[in-house]
Parts: C-alpha cells; sequence; structure tokens
C-alpha cells in the first residue's frame, strides 16, 4: 500500500454486513481504530489506553465501493500533520485481494489529560517518534 508503512488487514466478518449485504457504514469506524491502535502500538510502543491519553474529535469517510462478507480489506493508517494537541491521519481502505478503493478517511485525535479534563500539547517524544516515522516536520 504505498504511501502507509502501516497496514492491517481486516476480514469482513458476516456480522459487519446490513441487510443488503455489504458492510455497514459505521464499521468503517472500527476497522479504523484497528489501524489507529496498531499505529500507536508499532510507532510509540503503546498498547494501553491510559498509557496514551487522546480523543477522536473527528472522524470523515468517504466511501469509494461497497466491501462484501468474506473479503479482507487492507486498512493504511498515516499521520499527515500535527498541531499542539491535534494529530491528524489519513486512511486508505482496499480490498486486499484486487487493490479496490472501498474507502478514504480522516481522524483528527486530540492529547488529552483525564485527570484534567482538557486537551494538552503532544507530548514531545511522540511527536518526534511520529514525525520521523511519516517524515512530516
Amino acid at each position: 500500500m504505498d504511501g502507509y508503512k502501516i497496514a492491517v488487514d481486516v476480514p469482513v466478518r458476516f456480522a459487519d454486513t446490513d441487510a443488503l449485504g455489504h458492510v455497514n457504514n459505521a464499521n468503517y469506524l472500527s476497522f479504523l481504530e484497528s489501524a489507529r491502535l496498531e499505529y500507536i502500538k508499532t510507532v510509540l510502543g503503546k498498547v494501553k489506553a491510559e498509557d496514551f491519553g487522546v480523543i477522536i474529535a473527528r472522524i470523515e469517510i468517504d466511501y469509494k465501493s461497497p466491501a462484501f462478507h468474506y473479503e479482507t480489506l487492507r486498512v493504511g493508517v498515516r499521520v499527515y500533520e500535527m498541531g499542539g494537541s491535534s494529530i491528524l491521519m489519513d486512511y486508505r481502505i482496499e480490498d486486499k485481494s484486487t487493490g479496490r478503493l472501498v474507502a478514504l478517511a480522516k481522524s483528527v485525535m486530540v492529547s488529552f489529560d483525564y485527570a484534567l479534563g482538557r486537551p494538552v500539547r503532544v507530548n514531545e517524544e511522540w511527536r518526534r517518534k511520529m514525525e520521523d516515522f511519516d517524515g512530516i516536520s
């Protein structure tokens, strides 16, 4: 998957589909989450939510073609921009066997201190790791 150093495979389960037989739009959020968590694990070495305090502030998904039960989707993820407290990611979802584009998405994560109940600056070490990994500045 060009331009994405991290991509996860997501097998489409029957439970992911709706009455029309294709993946229900709401399930794409879980697919994106799987890729995002793999990114955090790979790049930052974090696997527990309490070790990486963020909240999702925004997600947008552009659906390009339907996905169906028994397909395996490949979900690519990368950081493309960072603000003071925000981390902007984009995603590409393809059918693994054909490369057919299924969806494009973007999300905004905000670094968040749950004890204080407010956004905080992105940890500088994490910022450096993400910028180095994805080649952004």
